[in-house]
């Protein structure tokens, strides 16, 4: 069968939970999530499509290929994959009724304040040379709750759980509330940052209720290798899931 998407075996992840009707795959960071403009070939569905092929193929450009949400270039962790059109049908509609639940850890710029929160900014997305996300009035509604898990040396590690699921979500709520995400040159404005390898942003868990046995599942990936020397770096313990 010739494929839509090229297969790259040379893309990396690792699959963390699977079964005939679905999968969880974690994507490591410098991954983008499907192919687009200078990532023709290397993203994580070019690599999901040398075992997958048939499967996705089969659930066609209109489901996205299986894809039923995605995470920035930069951004490690779980990616939540549909191989039947049934399990791609009930899973989008558990994120249309916001019944996956989604919960992140990042490194950010300073201490928040409060330590504990939810943040209830609307965002709207604007596309110009780059898409971006915007606190606006009149874009929909984006809800973050965030919890200060430890601060040290000017630079707090959260763990954030969105409730809504809009463009760079929790980039650009952190950066609302004077905290940026370290790596994060897009939304930190003119403040002043560390320099560190790459966004300090990792998928970290994942729940959802199956499609057919009705259970809920709950996949968890730990603090990315790539980033502990960062938490090393500014004497923060790795955060335990």
């Amino acid at each position: 069968m010739e494929y839509s998407i090229k297969p790259n075996p040379d893309v990396p992840f690792r699959i963390r939970w699977q079964d005939d009707t679905l999968l969880v795959v974690e994507k490591p960071g410098r991954v983008v999530t499907q192919p687009g403009k200078k990532h023709a070939n290397d993203s994580l569905l070019n690599g999901l499509f040398c075992d997958y092929g048939n499967a996705l193929q089969n659930m066609g450009v209109d489901r996205g290929w299986g894809l039923l949400h995605r995470l920035d270039k930069d951004t490690s962790g779980l990616v939540l994959v549909a191989l039947r059109p049934r399990a791609y049908a009930s899973l989008r509609e558990q994120f249309e009724k916001r019944l996956i639940k989604k919960r992140y850890w990042a490194i950010v710029n300073g201490a928040p304040k409060p330590p504990q929160g939810v943040i209830q900014k609307p965002i709207a997305e604007v596309v110009s040379t780059r898409k971006r996300a915007v606190i606006r009035r009149d874009g929909k509604p984006s809800i973050t709750a965030y919890r200060v898990i430890e601060t040290k040396q000017n630079v707090s590690l959260i763990e954030a759980r969105p409730k809504t699921g809009r463009l760079h979500q929790i980039r650009v709520h952190m950066s609302e509330i004077g905290c940026p995400v370290l790596g994060d040159p897009m939304y930190a404005g003119d403040m002043q940052m560390p320099d560190v390898v790459r966004l300090c942003l990792h998928a970290a868990e994942l729940s959802f209720i199956h499609p057919e046995t009705t259970h809920r599942i709950t996949v968890q990936a730990e603090w990315p290798k790539d980033l502990r020397k960062t938490l090393g770096r500014f004497g923060l313990a790795e955060p335990q899931l």
